[in-house]
């Protein structure tokens, strides 16, 4: 059985502004290393709404659709956002899947947590000893890439994932400075009850 990715960052930034920079697609993408672009297809009846998605690939684009519903406004003051997401490309190392992000308000900032689980797109054995662990380190690195740059207003751009000199710097995101596990349960255990009434891509 294959363990859902779980990621959990504090940034030290009130929540509306990570709010902006996590729910506005052009934002979203300027950090993400899991996506090249993000384009809203839709509204959805009840909330949310329809996207096409693309990651950009040498030689290949990698491109899905997807549902997201958030949750601005919750009575003990958090947020989330659900998430399903689906593609017809073959070559794509993820298949149908689905997630949430949670935005918990803390004394010094916001803590921003994600969950998210998939069908492997190309098979169990690559997946567990390949792709989920590379999924995973992308997501937490961006994580971090998107703490510095809500932290700081030092734009994503100038901190490349392969750089000689970026290597050096002291403020390069970094995964390690994520959490990696959940602090109880399984990772899917925290999902918003959104995510079961999502409608499917």
């Amino acid at each position: 059985m294959t363990r859902a990715i779980y990621v959990e960052i504090e940034i030290a930034a009130d929540i509306d502004r990570v709010w902006e920079l996590t729910q506005t697609p052009d934002l979203h993408t300027r950090w993400d290393l899991r996506f090249s672009r993000i384009a809203p297809s839709g509204e959805l009846d009840g909330g949310g709404y329809r996207f096409d998605y693309e990651r950009r690939m040498p030689g290949h684009t990698l491109r899905g659709t997807g549902t997201s519903l958030g949750e601005r406004v919750r009575p003990d003051g958090t947020r989330t956002s659900a998430l399903r997401f689906t593609t017809r490309d073959r070559l794509s190392p993820l298949g149908d899947g689905r997630g949430y992000w949670r935005y918990v308000p803390t004394e010094s900032g916001t803590r921003f947590i994600t969950g998210f689980d998939y069908t492997p797109g190309w098979g169990r054995f690559a997946d567990a000893l390949v792709v989920r662990r590379l999924i995973g380190w992308m997501t937490a690195w961006s994580f971090d890439r998107l703490r510095i740059w809500a932290e700081t207003g030092a734009e994503p751009e100038r901190s490349p994932l392969s750089s000689v000199v970026a290597f050096w710097r002291a403020d390069r995101p970094r995964a390690a400075r994520t959490r990696r596990a959940p602090r109880r349960g399984r990772a899917m255990d925290d999902a918003p009850a959104t995510l079961d009434r999502l409608a499917a891509p």
